[in-house]
């Protein structure tokens, strides 16, 4: 069998054919990259057909625990483009692998757990002398099922488990022929620094932060011949390594003009595409299981489990954090009884920055000013052909952004560095430095601000600077009860549902959506609630605050239809 013959170029040309929404498109793009290598079109990597010998070689030894076949003729599609590509795929210039990173972002019972213990196997037995090798994941629990996972592969194959070849201990697993050796560490539990890794593979990466990736990468600095496998489910939380390894492969397969290694990166991203996550396609699109699930496709019976299991999420809200985040990879945080949105819906509303949209625009402000140690907000709003459009922004004391990241579960400098969040102040926050911000708005954006809407708590002296400044803006306190926020509450959450709402890319502004909690009053108003919220709502307050003001206005135009109210 040659490369061209194998089930992963098959595989990856069956991906690429245009009508297959089998398959998500960021798993099309790595294929289609991947193909050029293949037909040795690229300048920089090829495909090596000797080391695909030998592969296969070593998946005829290798036997499946549980069928008792060899593993050659009965692997997933997915593992064998994956298996072959980061193995197979060298670099011209010096014969080493071409990819450092793999990036296998996959639901749940799609076997990750098996081909990384396969994967680890592999690398033990073709990399050189002396080779190290370590699993990362967030406790010791999980780091164990994947040593478990490689003893069974181990115990399974005569040809591997003769005493000759491997050597398993309690705490690690050793290659006789290479001298090499493998080791389970746990986040919770092991440092991770001092340690050389030629392969490590991070599992469940979406319940660890950067830091033990970061560590076993720094740990290969002097190698040539390196590689980070990372794999994992989405999870709800908001700061975590998984998100931020997403962000950067898409950048690569979208041709990012970054540094030339990060072509160096294989990425199979099996989450829905974007035009999945409206109108709660969840609940009735059987794409969304297919591209989540590559094994779903050839296997009737997990798909059927997999339905059966949406079934019971779409009638139980108690189940759909579980069954989204662990089985379709849409990141979702659960609401509970008094979740303000769904933030799949919320995220279904998003557009790109525009600046050149504002301007001449007539736009209302919100204001959320909280205590001096703590996050802070603004908004921005305006209306146009029955849309609502907003822009949003934080504020955080400068101080003590490692400390809220780390307490908050919340990336904030990545929040800075996308622009969205400003850290200002020392340990408390400049309110100098936000009336500026505001101040300046007009002329950066180019828009007319009609009205600022604020809360009377902590904003009487921003508010007076700012209605007696050069260009003054005319500020009007809104009181947090519920008889007057329950209008914009409604009008925001409907417009959501409508996606008649579009908001510029913003994660702090879904980070709070996700927390929002609502309380009813006595009349069934709904309002916000921020001790009852699950975390910071700045953004969303400020929001609300600016669409109160907004839509005393609204509700005098009469292009706006009764759906809205």
């Amino acid at each position: 069998m040659t490369i061209q013959e194998s089930p992963a170029v098959t595989y990856a040309l069956w991906c690429i054919e245009e009508n297959n929404r089998k398959v998500p498109k960021y798993v099309k793009k790595q294929c289609a990259a991947w193909l050029k290598i293949v037909d040795g079109s690229d300048p920089d990597a090829y495909v090596c057909e000797k080391t695909f010998r030998k592969i296969c070689k070593l998946l005829r030894l290798i036997i499946h625990p549980d069928l008792q076949k060899p593993l050659i003729s009965c692997m997933e599609r997915y593992a064998w483009l994956l298996i072959v590509a980061v193995f197979c795929t060298k670099n011209r210039a010096d014969n080493t692998r071409y990819y450092r990173t793999a990036l296998l972002e996959i639901c749940r019972k799609n076997f990750k757990t098996f081909y990384s213990g396969v994967i680890f196997i592999i690398g033990m037995l073709t990399e050189g002398q002396f080779g190290r090798f370590f699993s990362v994941a967030p406790d010791l629990k999980l780091s164990k099922e994947l040593q478990t996972a490689i003893k069974k592969i181990i115990k399974s194959s005569p040809a591997l488990n003769d005493g000759t070849i491997f050597k398993t201990l309690r705490s690690e697993i050793r290659c006789l022929i290479t001298d090499s050796d493998y080791t389970p560490l746990a986040y919770s539990e092991d440092k991770m620094d001092g340690k050389m890794a030629n392969i490590f593979l991070a599992d469940e990466a979406g319940a660890m932060d950067d830091y033990p990736v970061e560590a076993m990468r720094s740990s290969q600095i002097t190698l040539k011949n390196k590689l980070g496998i990372i794999i994992s489910t989405q999870y709800p939380n908001d700061n975590n390594v998984l998100l931020t390894e997403i962000d950067i492969a898409k950048k690569v397969l979208d041709g990012f003009d970054g540094n030339m290694l990060s072509k160096r990166y294989f990425a199979l991203l099996y989450e829905p595409d974007d035009d999945l996550l409206t109108d709660e396609q969840w609940q009735t699109n059987d794409l969304v299981i297919y591209q989540s699930n590559p094994v779903a496709i050839d296997h009737e019976y997990i798909f059927e489990d997999l339905c059966e299991k949406r079934a019971t999420a779409i009638l139980y809200e108690s189940k759909r954090e579980n069954f989204l985040c662990k089985h379709c990879n849409i990141r979702y945080k659960s609401l509970g009884v008094e979740g303000f949105i769904d933030i799949t819906l919320v995220r279904a509303c998003q557009t790109e920055e525009n600046a050149d949209f504002w301007k001449g625009r007539r736009v209302w402000l919100g204001l959320d000013l909280s205590q001096t140690d703590d996050n802070t907000a603004a908004a921005m709003v305006t209306f146009e052909n029955d849309i609502i459009y907003a822009k949003v922004w934080g504020f955080i004391p400068a101080d003590s952004v490692d400390y809220k990241s780390k307490r908050e579960q919340v990336d904030y400098r990545q929040l800075i560095r996308d622009g969205v969040c400003f850290d200002c102040g020392d340990r408390i926050i400049d309110y100098k430095f936000i009336e500026d911000f505001i101040l300046a708005i007009p002329e950066k954006y180019g828009v007319d601000i009609v009205q600022l809407g604020f809360d009377r708590y902590n904003a009487i002296s921003t508010v007076q600077k700012l209605e007696s400044a050069e260009n003054p803006i005319e500020c009007v306190e809104i009181k947090q009860h519920s008889s007057l926020l329950h209008r914009p509450t409604k009008l925001l959450k409907e417009s959501v549902l409508h996606n008649t709402f579009h908001y510029e890319k913003n994660a702090m502004l879904e980070i709070n959506f996700e927390n929002a909690r609502c309380t009813e009053d006595t009349n069934l108003n709904k309002y916000v609630n921020k001790k009852k919220s699950a975390g910071k709502v700045d953004c969303v307050v400020a929001l609300i605050n600016a669409m109160y003001l907004m839509q005393l206005e609204m509700e005098s135009t009469v292009s706006w239809g009764a759906q809205v109210f």
